[in-house]
């Protein structure tokens, strides 16, 4: 899970334990952070730092949501029901 997440004024996304930044659009990024994968979805987004070696990435842009998803998510519906 990402270590840190701050967001300022929807117009700033820090996020603090990146550890790939796996697509970034104008309109959304996908970042993982351990088996966390967060998704920021917005318009007019842009790379503000990216410090992989320092796990820190952060976005400008208007920010409209952040989605956490883990791996245990991904799994396919039979097998959450069928546990």
């Amino acid at each position: 899970m990402a270590e840190f997440v701050s967001i300022e004024n929807q117009n700033l996304i820090v996020i603090k334990g990146a550890t790939k930044v796996c697509s970034s659009t104008q309109s959304q990024a996908v970042v993982q952070s351990g088996d966390t994968t967060i998704t920021i979805s917005g318009s007019d987004m842009e790379v503000k730092k990216l410090d992989l070696d320092g796990k820190e990435v952060c976005f400008a842009g208007k920010i409209n949501n952040v989605k956490f998803s883990s791996k245990a998510d991904k799994q396919p519906l039979l097998k959450r029901i069928f546990k």
